[in-house]
């Protein structure tokens, strides 16, 4: 049986340790770096909109033009999932405007 070493994607540190199993199997793994602002994370996603990076992608790809309907056959995702992380975007800009 082979090892891996599992490093947190959003820091990067290898000071990890598994934390049970996420509702639908998947193996979740917990990162223990204090800096590290999620805390948990998995190795294999079965939603694919739940994969780190993926929301970045889908707001690059509105910014350069790309409609709905492209995104989400691109990405493999749901019309409606680009719709949801687009109208968060959108809230969370308007928020900002707001108080400055």
């Amino acid at each position: 049986m082979s090892k891996c070493r599992v490093k947190c994607p959003y820091c990067g540190s290898d000071k990890v340790r598994y934390n049970g199993r996420h509702k639908t199997g998947v193996q979740r793994v917990m990162c223990c770096n204090e800096e590290c602002k999620h805390r948990t994370f998995q190795l294999e996603y079965k939603n694919k909109a739940c994969k780190p990076g993926e929301k970045e992608k889908i707001i690059e790809m509105a910014m350069n033009g790309a409609g709905v309907r492209d995104t989400g056959r691109v990405l493999g995702i749901s019309v409606s999932t680009v719709i949801k992380v687009l109208k968060k975007l959108k809230m969370a800009s308007n928020k900002l405007m707001k108080t400055t």
